[in-house]
């Protein structure tokens, strides 16, 4: 399907992306040296009325009462179900660190986790079915984001200005998060491609209690205000709307 997309791509009057010029300036060269007419219009978390208005699980509530930056976010988005092994060492590492933690986790926590484990951390851990994402990473409580890389979950992280571990699983994600840590510099894989105890805990301290994780939130305030400028009315991403209202309005 990817293939498919790729090649039909050329023949598009415009291709659209929520994404602004300024955050990856390499890629835009590259995009517009094969499209014909290739638009950065985004990010549209900075300019979209938030959909999801309700916090049916009272997580900011629950925010509101933890430390400022000391708060673990974790998040694999609406697709992606941990395999078994994987979601047994998060668990576990989760049990062992004194870090408090928001679980925004796919399917029904009560019934998938262990009881065990629920019971042990409900002093220190949320576990929900759904978040609102982007207000949580806004929030001041926050220090750390767990997350599988996809694109949305990354312009949250730069929204809020939040330093990413990354676990990546298909399609952009791993991209995505080689260039968090390569590029530019705001979060890291977790090591050894996969969720273990010992690896999460070990970037969890790394971002916690080192100063790179300074440097990652510092990059990230950068590249904010970057897309704040984009979505101002002389900048690069409201100029590239106005081209794309021209072209649908032909």
């Amino acid at each position: 399907m990817l293939c498919k997309m790729g090649l039909a791509l050329p023949q598009a009057a415009v291709v659209a992306s929520n994404s602004f010029e300024e955050l990856d300036p390499d890629a835009v060269i590259l995009f517009k040296s094969r499209l014909p007419k290739f638009l950065n219009i985004g990010p549209f978390v900075l300019t979209s009325p938030d959909p999801f208005m309700s916090d049916p699980h009272g997580c900011l509530e629950w925010l509101d009462k933890q430390k400022q930056e000391f708060v673990v976010y974790i998040s694999f988005g609406s697709v992606i179900t941990l395999p078994p092994q994987e979601l047994a060492e998060l668990v576990e590492a989760l049990k062992e660190c004194k870090l408090p933690f928001l679980w925004s986790f796919r399917g029904n926590p009560k019934e998938e986790l262990p009881e065990e484990f629920l019971e042990r951390t409900k002093e220190k851990g949320k576990v929900v079915s759904w978040t609102p994402q982007l207000k949580v990473l806004r929030h001041k409580a926050i220090r750390v984001f767990v997350t599988h890389s996809g694109w949305n979950s990354v312009l949250d992280s730069i929204a809020g200005c939040v330093p990413m571990i990354c676990r990546p699983f298909f399609g952009d994600q791993t991209v995505n998060m080689r260039t968090i840590e390569a590029v530019w510099g705001t979060g890291l894989e977790i090591e050894g491609g996969r969720i273990t105890k010992g690896g999460l805990m070990k970037a969890m301290r790394l971002i916690m209690s080192t100063d790179e994780g300074n440097k990652m939130r510092k990059k990230l305030q950068h590249l904010q205000g970057l897309a704040l400028d984009a979505m101002q009315s002389s900048g690069s991403s409201t100029k590239n709307f106005e081209t794309l209202l021209k072209v649908v309005a032909k």
